[in-house]
């Protein structure tokens, strides 16, 4: 909430929605009537005098409202007219004179009233500032007159602890035990609290052992706290002594336990903590409480407060307090709503009160980069059209600097917002104007940076536009009978009619951009309202320029924009209304836009302090100019990380700072920025680094008490004694714990008897002197350097009996370390009662919290006194017990341990080991949350270490290292760490023979440092058959030595044996140029550099010698060979896109008169192309590879310096690696499946680049490999691959899919033969097979007539054929394509039905044409032609080609042969 008090005119205008735009306030309305009547009435009958207005407006508005006047006149006086009586008229006039001297008379009360009103408002406003300055002067922080002093009393006796302080305001008192809040409402018995005039008093009735503790007493106010202590220290009495003087105590009297509750106590149970939240969420603040008593009619009342500002309920938080429980919600998260949250219970008797703080973050910018939303948007000085907005700017920790600001406004009631600046305004507030009379707004801000725009900020809340002057001119006077009189102070002024100059005109906010002015209404004002015209003269210009000259201004106030950039301008203000302008105002003084407000300087030296293990307490020195500051931004980066995080997001205004949120024993840096309405100062310096732990103890008053000890457990009696164990505090108090102190006493006695009187340094005791079959119950305390903490709960009752069960007692001490996920381990120590015999080992018991059946967790009895349960689930309670067992059996059990939680602690760390750099063996751990007080407990088989023989701990901060001084065999086994003062920090790690070997060696490595290697001694065979020895260290300085060794003698450099060492690289190497049979050996090479040495050998004997003499032999060959023209490349296949297979290999060192020859099988090759050496490749193309291209193929090369030859043998699996490439080239060409249908079937086929019937393919349908056989044929041809499904069925519909191999991958194609594609091929099957069929059958010549027949007249023509058909064909002969007759010249003859003939006997020229022979039976047929040519005899005969035989015209058969059978049918 606003800490900025509101105007009282905006408190009593209420923001509903836009319906007070017809429904104006009461008072405007009345007085708006009362105006506008006297305006007519003037107007009326002062119209001649609108010549002297000063203005056009003003005149024409004059003549306008005359005219009005005059109308609204001659209405009056027609309906006067027509009043029926002259009574009626005397009547109302005379009600009228009343009325008036009616008027008249509260006029002249009222303003008697008001006079008192403003005299009585002076005096209250004059007694509120002298009371302030009073309270300025007499306010103070807490001051401590009289202090406590401290009290040693006997048991039983009471003590009154009382103080005297002073301070104002009245400070709140706190009272603690041993820094335990005391409040009566826990023990009202106990306690008692009393507060008058500033004495106040701790009551403590009863004092018993228990009370002997450190009380201290906080006031505390808003200027600072004091606080004091004492000890009281309660004395037990012995049997001689007498407990307290006589007539102190009356015991025969009963103790009263009625209390009579004086005030109401609240103590806090559950309390939120510093929460953390994003803008745009919701959250709640709880805080759970005791109230004593709790009356219904009687309850404290609970405020919240941010940052001392009381919070109420709002659209943004929401209050409860009930059931013992206050909460506040958010129901939407702003930035604004950081700070420091608290809670007050008050009551009469006092407050209580707890606080924390609440951090929000920014919510994710809508885009990336932009910043965060702008904060605490705020409205001021609003008036009639005007209002100044101010606001805060966000922290800008990793975005880019805000460059400006949007200020947008929104009228209530509506969901439109439109943006008031076109361009960004740089400082925080901004004059907002053009706004509507009587309407109320909401503003919001948004800011812009290079990124973009951020997310708005929270609206403020609503303003309204009106004067507030306007309430205080008038006045409203209720009389009887529910009217009222509105009295306006414009009505006491009397008629104005050209108002007078505005007064005091000056410039109440000045900035670079703008300057707004501000000034008085003249007075006095007069009835008519009244508008203001603004002029403004650049100094020394001698010229006036109005300002507002399209619109007139309302309200007092105007921001004044575009002014030239240090020029000084002097302005002056004109008053207007209906009657005219007046004259200008006083000119103000020079005035230059100018930023009055400067960047803030940079804050001064950060120190950062430990504070808790999460937090750090960050103060700086304040800038040198802290004026006008908005407050503090606090930024935080882990060291070496250069990242920054915001630690807040809204501004703070002193200069110390709790950062809360940070890791444990995580190292940070810290810097502060200052902000103001003009931006932020420059980043101060970093903070010096600073671990994150909890805050160091310096001093005794800082520790606390240890807490109190636990689990108190029998183990032994003999009759006359008890030997007792218990468990050590959870917390120490910051100080080491010095001993325990116990208290005993008998069942059904009140009074406690102190057993030992010298601390008690152990855990276990034995008390003696005890009354055997007796009952008894004991108490433990632990004691520090500070004093004696709490005592644990009395024992359950022991029996003083004497043990004697063969079974052992019960183990004790029982402490559960290392949890996580599923597992813990579960300590404890042995038995002091082993019974009978000696123990033999122990079972371990547990089980989940509320259930009843008990588990034990190990089958045998485990001989050691750890144990490590397993299979727990995770996030489930379990509690454990310890049975011992000897050979009479299991003993007692020891006391159930307290329940844990199995679940990993987060950032639980773990037991490491390694090696320092002196080669010291040590196993390492870090805690984060160790504090001063905390231990590192190291331990063997969770036996404490204290063999400082072989073992040496060294601890430091948060991190401790156990070092092995001798490590051997024996220090194999489980170590454990525990840190004492944590909330169970624990780990363990088994040391096992792998892991003592591996540090060891590494430890050895240290200790004895050897060069390290990059490489070991090697071998390589260099280009002239030269063999080179060489090894590589990582480094060598310039003073390292070496020496080669050959079969145990050292070899120095020579011409035969050339060794080089480069320092630089740490390469040594020897060249041998002749390597022969002689060299087989061992080569070793030694190095020393300093202290380290290493060395490397390598064996050449048997094969690795022959392998590397070959080797070398084989590379003197090839630089021999590479002295002439030779192949750089040998031969060599590859395939090409056109599926052509290459024979390739590159040739070196040629010349013009090099030859090159190309053969197979050892002839040679002839090729349409001589290659070109000079290109240094040549190629051999097969274009279509089959087995005839099997073979062995030579390339050869020649000159006069020698010549060289290749091979490549294509065949076998040379020939069947090239086929799986021609399959791969022609796979990825291969077309998609084609139907074509033939008159075997339909046959599927796949178009390639390139087929071969010895390429890898295979068919499938619906999945299944086919075979090739009668019905289903697999075949191809050049650039096709098919499958012929013969006399298809239904049974062969579905998906075929070719697939064919390549070298490293398949390639599949699919067809689904199914549906219309599967009936469209059978028909068209069925088609072809009819049309195949009948072809087959039909009428047909078979052969014996040539197409033209030469032949002398007077000569025999015979023309014979065979002909076929199925049926027999019907045969027919033409001339010249007309059947002829035959007779005895032309005779036609038909043998057997297959041999046809026609004779022509004597032949004449008339015989020359076309003869035709046509040959048909019902599947069709054919007609062959024949041309017959005679000649004369004498003549030549014509020249023909011989052997043409006459080309048969085919003849169709009829429909319905051709007509298809109809769909397939399914096999059977």
């Amino acid at each position: 909430m606003s800490s900025v008090a509101v105007p009282f005119y905006q408190r009593r205008h209420k923001h509903f929605d836009q319906s007070y735009r017809n429904i104006q306030t009461r008072y405007i309305l009345e007085e708006y009537a009362a105006r506008k009547a006297a305006s007519r009435q003037a107007a009326y009958y002062e119209s001649p005098g609108l010549g002297k207005t000063t203005c056009r407006l003003c005149a024409r508005r004059a003549r306008t409202l005359a005219h009005e006047a005059i109308q609204e006149s001659r209405k009056r006086t027609h309906e006067q007219k027509s009043h029926a009586s002259e009574e009626k008229r005397i009547r109302f006039a005379s009600e009228l004179s009343a009325l008036e001297k009616e008027i008249h008379t509260a006029r002249h009360r009222a303003r008697e009233q008001l006079d008192k009103l403003a005299i009585q408002r002076m005096v209250e406003e004059n007694m509120a500032l002298e009371r302030h300055a009073v309270e300025e002067t007499i306010s103070r922080a807490p001051e401590i007159l009289v202090r406590l002093r401290s009290h040693t009393v006997w048991e039983k006796m009471s003590v009154s602890l009382c103080f005297t302080v002073q301070g104002f305001p009245t400070p709140v008192v706190q009272w603690y035990k041993n820094e335990e809040l005391i409040t009566p409402a826990s023990d009202p018995v106990k306690y008692r609290i009393e507060s008058k005039y500033g004495v106040h008093v701790l009551h403590i009735n009863r004092a018993d052992f228990d009370d002997s503790a450190t009380y201290s007493a906080v006031a505390t106010n808003v200027h600072g706290q004091a606080s004091t202590n004492c000890a009281v220290i309660v004395r037990r009495f012995r049997e001689n002594e007498e407990p307290h003087p006589a007539g102190i105590m009356p015991f025969h009297l009963p103790l009263s336990y009625d209390v009579c509750f004086t005030h109401i106590d609240v103590q806090f149970l559950e309390k939120f903590g510093v929460t953390f939240g994003t803008e745009g969420e919701t959250l709640t603040l709880k805080c759970s409480m005791l109230i004593t008593p709790d009356l219904k009619r009687l309850r404290p009342r609970a405020e919240w407060y941010r940052d001392d500002v009381l919070i109420k309920d709002s659209k943004w938080t929401k209050l409860y307090f009930g059931e013992g429980q206050a909460a506040l919600s958010f129901t939407h998260l702003n930035k604004d709503d950081e700070g420091l949250y608290t809670l007050r219970m008050v009551t009469k008797g006092g407050v209580s009160e707890y606080s924390a703080y609440l951090f929000v973050r920014d919510a994710d910018a809508l885009i990336a980069g932009a910043p965060g939303a702008p904060m605490d948007v705020k409205c001021r000085d609003a008036n009639r059209d005007y209002v100044i907005v101010t606001w805060k700017p966000p922290n800008t920790t990793s975005e880019s600097p805000v460059i400006g600001y949007f200020v947008d406004k929104c009228e209530v009631g509506l969901e439109n917002w439109v943006q008031c600046n076109d361009a960004p305004v740089k400082i925080c507030k901004y004059p907002v104007t053009g706004l509507y009379e009587g309407r109320s707004y909401i503003f919001r801000v948004r800011a812009v940076n290079s990124a973009g725009i951020s997310r708005p900020s929270r609206v403020s809340e609503p303003v309204a536009a009106l004067d507030p002057v306007d309430l205080e001119r008038t006045q409203t006077i209720h009389v009887d009978e529910g009217r009222k009189i509105v009295i306006s102070k414009d009505d006491l002024e009397g008629d104005i009619q050209i108002p007078g100059p505005p007064t005091n005109v000056h410039a109440s906010e000045i900035s670079k951009t703008y300057v707004v002015l501000s000034w008085d209404p003249p007075v006095p004002r007069g009835r008519e309202p009244l508008t203001y015209f603004i002029e403004k003269s650049m100094v020394g210009s001698g010229s006036w320029q109005r300002v507002n000259a399209q619109v007139a201004v309302k309200s007092p106030r105007y921001a004044v924009f575009d002014l030239a950039e240090g020029k000084s301008y002097v302005f002056r203000v004109l008053s207007a209304n209906k009657h005219g302008i007046s004259d200008p105002s006083e000119i103000t003084q020079p005035i230059q836009p100018q930023d009055t407000i400067v960047v803030p300087s940079t804050p001064g030296q950060v120190v950062a302090t430990r504070n808790t293990k999460t937090s750090v307490v960050v103060q700086w020195d304040k800038p040198k100019h802290e004026e006008d500051l908005y407050g503090y931004y606090i930024d935080y980066s882990v060291v070496g990380s250069n990242h920054w995080e915001p630690s807040n997001h809204k501004p703070i205004k002193y200069n110390r700072f709790v950062v809360h949120g940070l890791e444990t024993g995580e190292q940070y840096v810290f810097r502060v920025k200052a902000v103001n309405a003009v931006g932020f100062s420059e980043n101060s310096q970093e903070s010096e680094a600073i671990t994150v732990q909890a805050a160091l103890r310096q001093s005794v008053s800082h520790m606390a008490c240890p807490s109190h000890p636990h689990g108190i457990t029998l183990l032994n009696c003999d009759g006359h004694s008890m030997t007792l164990g218990w468990k050590a505090p959870k917390y120490s108090g910051g100080s080491p714990i010095l001993g325990y102190y116990m208290d005993k006493r008998e069942a059904n006695h009140q009074n406690w008897h102190e057993v030992n009187s010298s601390l008690i340094t152990r855990t276990i005791y034995t008390v003696e002197d005890l009354t055997e079959d007796a009952f008894y119950e004991f108490k433990v305390a632990a004691s520090n350097l500070v004093g004696i903490g709490q005592p644990s709960d009395p024992s359950e009752h022991f029996k003083c009996k004497a043990w004697t069960m063969p079974e052992p007692g019960p183990a004790y001490d029982l402490t559960i370390c290392e949890v996580r996920n599923t597992s813990l381990v579960l300590l404890w120590k042995a038995p002091v009662y082993e019974g009978k015999s000696p123990i033999t080992g122990y079972l371990v018991d547990y089980k989940e919290v509320d259930t009843e059946d008990w588990i034990t967790a190990n089958e045998k009895p485990t001989s050691k006194r750890y144990f490590k349960v397993t299979d727990l689930h995770e996030g489930h309670t379990y509690v454990f017990k310890v049975r011992a067992v000897n050979d009479a059996g299991v003993g007692k059990s020891s006391e159930i341990s307290e329940p844990v939680l199995v679940e990993a602690r987060p950032g639980t760390k773990e037991i490491f080991s390694g090696v320092d750099d002196e080669g010291n063996i040590y196993l390492g751990f870090e805690c984060k949350e160790a504090t001063d007080a905390s231990h590192f407990v190291w331990g063997k088989s969770y036996e404490e270490i204290d063999d400082s023989d072989k073992f040496k701990i060294e601890t430091e901060g948060n991190h401790s290292k156990l070092y092995f001084k001798n490590p051997d065999k024996s220090d194999l086994g489980t170590y454990s760490i525990s840190v004492t003062d944590t909330d169970g920090v624990s780990s363990s790690f088994i040391m096992d023979d792998e892991e003592l070997e591996r540090l060891m060696e590494l430890s050895n490595e240290i200790k004895n440092p050897t060069i390290p290697l990059k490489s070991e001694l090697a071998y390589e065979v260099l280009d002239k058959g030269e063999v080179r020895f060489w090894i590589q260290a990582e480094s060598l300085s310039p003073d390292s030595t070496f020496r080669f060794v050959i079969n145990d003698k050292e070899v120095e450099n020579s011409d035969r044996h050339k060794i080089n060492c480069d320092r630089s690289n740490g390469i040594i190497e020897m060249v041998m140029d002749r390597f022969t049979i002689d060299n087989e050996g061992t080569y070793t090479v030694q190095i020393q550099d300093g202290k380290a040495k290493n060395q490397s050998s390598l064996v050449l004997i048997g094969d690795a010698f022959k392998a590397v003499l070959a080797e070398s032999e084989l590379q003197r060959k090839e630089f021999l060979r590479k002295q002439g023209p030779h192949f750089s490349e040998f031969l060599y296949w590859e395939v090409t896109e056109e599926c052509e297979v290459l024979l390739a290999c590159k040739v070196a060192n040629i010349k013009k008169e090099t030859a090159f020859r190309w053969y197979k099988d050892g002839s040679g090759i002839d090729v349409d192309e001589v290659p070109d050496l000079q290109k240094g490749e040549c190629h051999l193309s097969i274009p279509r590879l089959s087995r005839k291209d099997e073979g062995v193929y030579k390339a050869t090369l020649s000159d006069d310096r020698g010549h060289d030859v290749s091979t490549l043998e294509l065949s076998g699996k040379v020939y069947n690696d090239i086929i799986l490439a021609l399959s791969r080239v022609s796979g990825k060409s291969a077309s998609p499946l084609k139907i074509l249908c033939t008159e075997e079937g339909i046959r599927l086929q796949c178009f390639l680049k390139y087929y071969n019937e010895e390429m890898k393919i295979n068919w499938s349908h619906r999945e299944s490999k086919i075979t090739s056989g009668e019905k289903m044929k697999i075949g191809g041809g050049e650039g096709v691959a098919w499958l012929q499904i013969v006399e298809p069925t239904e049974k062969d519909k579905g998906n075929y899919t070719f697939e064919i191999f390549g070298d490293k991958e398949s390639y599949k194609r699919t067809l689904d033969l199914s549906g219309q594609a599967f009936d469209d091929a059978y028909a068209e099957f069925q088609r072809l097979k009819a049309a195949a069929f009948a072809e087959k059958n039909r009428g047909k010549v078979i052969g014996g007539l040539p197409d033209v027949v030469t032949i002398m007249d007077g000569k025999t023509l015979n023309l014979t054929c065979t002909v076929f058909g199925n049926p027999d064909p019907e045969v027919v002969w033409f001339k010249n394509d007309k059947v002829f007759e035959l007779n005895e010249h032309y005779v036609f003859s038909l043998e057997q039905g297959k041999y046809a003939s026609l004779t022509i006997k004597g032949v004449t020229s008339e015989d020359s044409g076309k003869y035709s022979i046509h040959v048909k039976n019902k599947y069709g047929g054919e007609t062959v032609d024949v041309t017959v040519s005679v000649y004369r005899h004498g003549e030549k005969m014509p020249e023909i080609n011989p052997g043409q035989l006459a080309k048969p015209r085919p003849i169709p058969p009829s429909e319905e042969v051709l007509k298809p059978e109809g769909k397939a049918k399914s096999n059977k």
